[in-house]
């Protein structure tokens, strides 16, 4: 069944839920992976009391903890990964979007195929955590304004499946598509591998802006995707505009 959601901090949980969503998607980095747990007790206990459960994490690395580059840690990366998915896990997450345009950007000079391959073996990293949490990774394509690799659907899906793991799926979010006018059909194409959806609206709210919404929910019931949406967008006045965003989305998806 298909479930809404809002990307914030968990801070406005209880706007989100009063504004009718299913679930809050809130930053792995918030999670602060390099830290005790003694040093995030209070932060996990914030997550633990929301009154919408935390099901969707996005933000995954901070964007100093590079994993393409002549700089990448092994060590510090999958030490990072295994505490911070942990914790996910801990608080109810079960789709974390690897996104983190800065942490993947592939620096000028570097060889292309060597960054392929790096993000490969980052991909296999978090599997490793991942499949034994039962945690889902959606590749999350960025437009090349933010990032200059993993661009479109097709490309996010050719990593998930030379990585071959379960963990290892892909997202399309809505905003990045149309900026880089990208066919909405790839959703249908990849639907298979497609776990996840960001949306929002001429960078703001559905409902907001000019996005040809009827063709990107036609392309949703054509993938025969049932799972959940997030709006990721920002807000003039986020009371009033979740509230209104949640109509929104019942009338393009569920009409």
């Amino acid at each position: 069944m298909m479930k809404f959601g809002v990307c914030t901090k968990i801070e406005n949980a209880p706007i989100v839920h009063a504004a009718g969503f299913d679930f809050i998607e809130c930053t792995v980095v918030s999670l602060q992976g390099e830290q005790s747990d003694e040093a995030v007790r209070d932060i996990m206990a914030r997550y633990l009391e929301s009154p919408l459960p935390v099901e969707a994490f996005n933000v995954l690395l901070p964007g100093e903890l590079k994993i393409v580059g002549d700089s990448v840690d092994e060590a510090r990366v999958r030490n990072y990964l295994e505490k911070a998915l942990e914790r996910v896990k801990r608080v109810g997450g079960e789709t974390v979007v690897f996104g983190s345009g800065k942490a993947r950007m592939v620096p000028d000079g570097f060889p292309r195929a060597r960054a392929e391959e790096q993000i490969v073996q980052f991909l296999h990293w978090i599997a490793d955590v991942a499949d034994s949490l039962q945690l889902t990774i959606a590749i999350e394509p960025l437009n090349t304004s933010e990032c200059n690799i993993i661009n479109s659907v097709p490309e996010a899906a050719s990593f998930a499946k030379q990585v071959n793991r379960k963990s290892i799926r892909v997202l399309a979010d809505f905003y990045h598509m149309y900026k880089e006018n990208e066919p909405l059909e790839h959703m249908v194409e990849h639907r298979e591998l497609l776990r996840h959806v960001h949306v929002s609206d001429s960078r703001y709210a559905p409902g907001m802006g000019n996005y040809p919404y009827a063709d990107f929910a036609d392309c949703i019931r054509r993938a025969n995707y049932d799972g959940r949406i997030s709006i990721e967008c920002l807000w003039n006045d986020f009371q009033a505009e979740t509230a209104a965003a949640r109509r929104y989305l019942s009338q393009v998806f569920e009409s």
